[in-house]
């Protein structure tokens, strides 16, 4: 008897370790309360990108919006949104800081393919979902050597052989005329240029890169000119795209301009270069623009304009970077929705790789997010669009990653 009595001894001293951890984590993962779950994220606040933190901004507002509602599956969402200047070691401090002092469940939505190379191996190998990072850098596509990211923005790769495509066919053989930031975004353009330009690219192209800290562009864009580019492409930031807008014009310049996607803000980028200055530019876009009498009826935008009028009282409609943050938003209410009461770290991964046919409400006619476990992306669809000198006017067709 005795023995069949220490059989049972040892084999409940091994079990219950097991039993104990896996109700601890059930009951209480990181940064999970029965009532609240902590989310992180970093945004340039200040520094030289600081109107891309407008993103920022309508994300926090939109969390306060779920919250007023009740938050998701009875938990408000307690967002960590920390300034980080756009500094890549500001960025690495403010990250470890929402991880391991902070313990969010996960990070979300943080800006800049700087600061986000500078933090992407330390998510991961602390295994923190890293989910919907605001760059196209094209390493962060890489599902394989980053599970636990997933990309909000349209891939640099996608969106610069997009650009370069319509470039060439709208003027063969032209000599084009890249201003870039000396960084992964800048160089990522660069190279699908280069890919899809093939040969082409050293006959044609003529780049000149300039830092995130330089005071400006000028230089830059003066000896553009001097080229002869009949198209100029500008991958960079707001700030700095501005200035080349501007300087193109003051100084008699007037090539077919292309910008990109992210500094298509009317408020915080072509008004900054004046609107005159802008008129006639193109760039692709993945979402509504709430000034565009096209939408003036949708009820996602009539919605939008509600939010922020009571949310960011203070906010321009014009400020396209208010609906990116929304978008955002709408994207992290959608995956603790899934999530359910699971929100282990390993389900909310799991449901971030689960997006099916989701069509945030500002989201164009057509385009969806799908992910899954071979896809990381949001965003694979883009549409042309020309700045009229007021507003945005789309044109051509939603034009496919794998067009």
């Amino acid at each position: 008897m005795w023995q069949k009595r220490a059989v049972l001894a040892t084999l409940m001293l091994a079990i219950a370790p097991v039993s104990f951890a896996q109700k601890a984590e059930a009951e209480d993962p990181v940064g999970v309360t029965a009532t609240e779950i902590r989310v992180g994220a970093t945004f340039p606040f200040s520094g030289p990108a600081s109107a891309l933190g407008n993103v920022g901004k309508a994300l926090m507002a939109y969390v306060e919006f779920i919250n007023d509602k009740g938050g998701v599956n009875g938990r408000k969402i307690r967002l960590i949104a920390l300034d980080d200047a756009y500094s890549p070691s500001k960025s690495v401090e403010q990250t470890r800081k929402l991880v391991e002092s902070e313990e969010v469940a996960f990070l979300f939505s943080p800006l800049g393919t700087a600061s986000i190379s500078a933090n992407v191996k330390y998510a991961n190998t602390k295994k923190v979902p890293h989910l919907f990072v605001l760059s196209g850098a094209n390493k962060f596509t890489n599902h394989a050597e980053y599970p636990y990211t997933t990309t909000g923005l349209p891939s640099y790769d996608t969106e610069g052989r997009v650009y370069a495509k319509f470039i060439t066919e709208r003027m063969p053989g032209s000599r084009i005329a890249i201003l870039y930031q000396n960084d992964d975004l800048g160089k990522d353009f660069v190279g699908a240029f280069r890919s899809y330009m093939k040969d082409d690219f050293g006959k044609l192209v003529v780049a000149k890169s300039y830092e995130a800290a330089d005071p400006t562009v000028d230089s830059q864009v003066v000896s553009l000119k001097s080229s002869g580019a009949e198209a100029f492409f500008i991958a960079g930031s707001p700030k700095f795209t501005a200035q080349a807008l501007r300087r193109s014009r003051e100084i008699g310049w007037n090539p077919l301009t292309v910008i990109i996607n992210s500094t298509t803000s009317v408020a915080g980028t072509l008004a900054a270069a004046g609107l005159d200055n802008a008129k006639g530019v193109v760039s692709s876009t993945f979402l509504k623009d709430p000034t565009d009498p096209t939408w003036e009826h949708d009820p996602g935008v009539k919605s939008y304009r509600a939010f922020l009028a009571k949310y960011i009282p203070t906010g321009d409609v014009a400020e396209t970077l208010y609906v990116a943050g929304v978008v955002q938003g709408e994207m992290l209410e959608k995956i603790l929705q899934q999530c359910g009461d699971d929100l282990t770290r390993e389900n909310i991964m799991k449901q971030a790789l689960n997006l099916r046919n989701f069509s945030p409400s500002l989201a164009l006619p057509g385009s969806a997010i799908n992910t899954s476990v071979n896809n990381n992306q949001a965003w694979t669809s883009l549409q042309f669009e020309s700045f009229d000198g007021k507003s945005w006017i789309p044109f051509g067709k939603l034009v496919s990653a794998a067009d």
